[in-house]
């Protein structure tokens, strides 16, 4: 039986409250602190006024009153989880409380060392993200020179008998790229590889007009993506996924809000969703003050938007919601100011011309700027403190070289390597 199936199984005898179930997933983000300044970081644009973290003995008793609750799956992310040194120890607590565990990572800090400890201490496997294929726009696209220290680590994740998972975040500077990036992956011998379009949160949506491709670079890519699958069979399973905008129909989010997904912030907040923060008018209980239990089942931020209750036309009435719940609700907020809105992706989403808008425009765009003459603006503490400072127009403003340090604000991709 696969370790999914396990845990499903696991999710099923739980004991459920009313028609809500127990979460299947907990993700624990350590930290917001990390060495890479990615792009399109999925963590909150303000995250400088979320510094505070939980304490080791707090997070051992999150992962107690998870599992007690029924969550299976644990996922160790971040910022970077390497740089907490207590990782070592809440990963030995997790597989003690019997949790599968992944370790979601840039690689910076894994040293050999850790990478025996965390084998001995039940690590389950090891999800490795990479920028691109190319050391240019790997170490461009991160605001850092990481590309050969990944190359290390993904060897060393494989010499100690680790299961790996290699993540590339896809977007208009490296779909041109995704034949040298499953090459890449098949090279370094992992088991999966994730290749994750770009969906438009948090930093990715402060570049959004950069980063968001055409529709012909997807359609080319998928091709590219299904004649590899064919070639190689089983050798690495790949996942392909369209970002949102580019569909008529929006996904089922996190499998519905509050329904599988627990995650937990560095300071202890307790999101149903990577974004919530970005939600107005919610209050996220948190873990310090309130017990996981009531959280999940109690708290008004987990039950918001469960069922159908919550729902606008034309979601109410549809014979597809429940398919897809209504879509993402940080989607509705970015794109409509309101959060109860269908998915603008959608269709029939009076809103919908707003995404059809947006793809157009970056195609425009496209067409009459070079990707090298774009201006791309990094996941920093000076961006995070303009947009935390409501001052997100400054954060814009003006275009200094990359220095490979994490320090510049703005700077235009490596002319060489963006174009094919």
């Amino acid at each position: 039986m696969s370790d999914l199936a396990i845990a499903e199984r696991e999710h099923a005898q739980q004991p459920e409250r009313g028609d809500v179930g127990p979460p299947l997933w907990l993700l624990a983000e350590l930290t917001y602190r990390c060495p890479l300044h990615c792009a399109f970081c999925y963590n909150p644009v303000d995250y400088t006024h979320h510094r505070d973290e939980l304490s080791t003995a707090q997070w051992i008793g999150v992962l107690r009153e998870a599992r007690k609750l029924g969550a299976a799956q644990l996922g160790f992310s971040g910022g970077e989880p390497l740089m907490r040194d207590d990782l070592e120890e809440l990963v030995a607590e997790a597989h003690k409380l019997g949790f599968y565990t992944n370790l979601i990572t840039s690689g910076v800090g894994l040293t050999d060392a850790r990478l025996d400890v965390l084998k001995a201490n039940g690590l389950d496997h090891i999800q490795l993200s990479f920028q691109d294929s190319t050391q240019e726009l790997n170490d461009f696209l991160s605001s850092t020179r990481t590309f050969d220290l990944k190359n290390r680590v993904a060897r060393s994740i494989k010499a100690h008998g680790f299961p790996m998972v290699l993540n590339c975040v896809l977007h208009r500077y490296n779909l041109p790229h995704v034949d040298k990036i499953i090459d890449m992956a098949l090279a370094m011998g992992a088991e999966y590889l994730e290749l994750a379009n770009t969906q438009y949160y948090g930093w990715a949506h402060a570049n959004r007009a950069q980063l968001m491709p055409t529709a012909e670079q997807l359609r080319e890519a998928e091709a590219v993506v299904e004649r590899y699958r064919k070639e190689i069979g089983n050798r690495c399973k790949i996942f392909f996924v369209v970002p949102d905008y580019f569909e008529t129909r929006p996904k089922r989010c996190m499998n519905g809000w509050g329904s599988v997904f627990l995650g937990v912030a560095p300071d202890g907040a307790a999101l149903p969703c990577h974004s919530a923060r970005s939600l107005p008018g919610l209050t996220f209980p948190n873990v310090k003050e309130m017990p996981l239990a009531d959280i999940w089942y109690a708290s008004d931020a987990f039950n918001r938007f469960r069922g159908f209750e919550w729902m606008k036309e034309p979601c109410r009435s549809c014979d597809e919601k429940e398919k897809d719940l209504g879509g993402c609700r940080c989607q509705a907020y970015l794109l409509t100011h309101d959060a109860a809105n269908a998915d603008p992706v959608c269709d029939k989403s009076e809103h919908h011309e707003h995404v059809v808008n947006v793809v157009r425009d970056a195609a425009r765009r496209g067409a009459a700027l070079a990707p090298d003459e774009q201006p791309v603006m990094f996941r920093n503490d000076a961006n995070s403190r303009r947009f935390a400072g409501g001052s997100e127009s400054g954060a814009h403003g003006g275009t200094r070289a990359a220095t490979g340090t994490g320090t510049t604000t703005t700077a235009t991709p490596p002319k060489e390597k963006t174009r094919s």
